[in-house]
């Protein structure tokens, strides 16, 4: 089977379109993956076709106007690559922004923490600048829970951008725990009705140190447990949770896979800011491409990873590249060179279709393990 062909099959049973559209999605994902770059002019250049480069711009500008997106159909999928029901995950919310020409573009993401590189899940494009307000945060916390449920969500981890007592309170009535940062000047009140700023409990800490406060404080109308580091820094790092954690600053810089995941898309993979939409439907449906296209070189950077080559680790603690970037740079060079061996074309197809956690290693080679990826089993 040509490894087109087995794309468009794996994506056939998840996505309503014919078979045009679908090859058009499969070709540009090609093309990504290949060119490394979001702009519509350089595919039109990469992609394999018979037809000019100007119709082949034309086609993907087509298809990015007119085709229906189905977001909670996409995101059935992209949970699947990965077979996240039944598991237990945290979920970290966070926004990147660039821009272009005078267009402000400013993608708000919620995303599952997985093994430094967040998946992304779902995406709401904000038609302005800055901060998301708690309205938009609860409606895309929401869908997720309407198709997944909330019983396996562990916690959802934030920065200091997302606060609000709306929101707190919202959370804590569907009962998700929560790690926010909050800012060191934010009043909170104790049980003697003492007003003061967060900070004020963690003026005495040195740097490299934590302390987790035992009792709660008030803290925009919500009881919350307060923790705190002082950073090398000397920066004060302040942590607000609805549920007792015993190592809620540990827990919360998972946060930062969602930072990851960003610079993945941007510069450190596929340059997504070199897009020339502005139109949020359209930046809308480019991150669905973007996140497929991710999941998978990650995919294919677990397993040469496990199989191949493991990644060295510096002497500062971190592995000489991302296992996505790893991944990437492998499927790169196969799809570059047209996946001429058999081999490549089935590994390729199996890494794309099944979570990782399924694909047994065995003397370097790569075995399936029981498998099903029907969408009813993400219900």
């Amino acid at each position: 089977m040509d490894l087109s062909d087995g794309l468009r099959d794996s994506l056939k049973a998840h996505l309503s379109w014919g078979k045009p559209r679908l090859d058009c999605f499969v070709g540009m994902l090609h093309t990504l993956l290949s060119a490394r770059q979001m702009n519509l002019a350089l595919l039109a250049v990469h992609i394999d076709s018979d037809t000019d480069i100007g119709s082949r711009y034309r086609r993907m500008q087509r298809f990015f106007s007119q085709v229906f997106f189905n977001y909670n159909d996409i995101a059935h999928f992209l949970m699947g690559m990965f077979a996240f029901s039944g598991q237990q995950y945290y979920l970290t919310l966070d926004r990147t922004n660039w821009k272009w020409g005078k267009s402000n573009l400013n993608l708000l993401t919620l995303a599952v923490v997985y093994q430094g590189a967040a998946i992304p899940v779902y995406w709401m494009v904000l038609n302005k600048r800055g901060n998301s307000n708690q309205r938009e945060r609860i409606a895309l916390l929401q869908r997720f829970i309407s198709q997944f449920g909330r019983n396996n969500i562990l916690g959802v981890l934030a920065d200091r951008e997302f606060i609000g007592g709306q929101w707190w309170k919202w959370l804590s009535s569907k009962e998700i725990p929560y790690l926010i940062r909050i800012k060191g000047n934010q009043l909170m009140t104790d049980k003697h009705k003492k007003e003061a700023h967060v900070r004020s409990l963690f003026a005495n800490l040195k740097p490299g140190k934590r302390r987790v406060l035992r009792h709660r404080r008030d803290v925009s109308g919500e009881w919350v447990w307060l923790s705190g580091s002082k950073l090398p820094s000397g920066e004060l790092l302040i942590i607000a949770s609805n549920h007792y954690t015993a190592d809620p600053i540990g827990t919360y810089r998972l946060r930062w896979e969602i930072e990851n995941l960003f610079q993945c898309l941007k510069g450190r993979g596929f340059h997504m800011e070199a897009t020339h939409f502005t139109k949020p439907p359209r930046i809308k449906k480019m991150m669905a491409l973007l996140a497929i296209g991710f999941c998978w070189a990650h995919k294919v950077g677990e397993w040469k990873e496990k199989a191949v080559k493991p990644l060295k680790t510096k002497k500062h603690g971190r592995k000489e590249q991302s296992v996505f970037r790893y991944g990437l740079d492998y499927l790169t060079d196969l799809l570059n060179g047209r996946v001429r061996e058999k081999v490549d074309r089935l590994r390729l197809l199996l890494l794309f279709l099944c979570p990782p956690q399924f694909m047994a290693i065995e003397d370097g080679r790569m075995k399936l393990r029981r498998f099903s990826f029907e969408k009813d089993s993400m219900s």
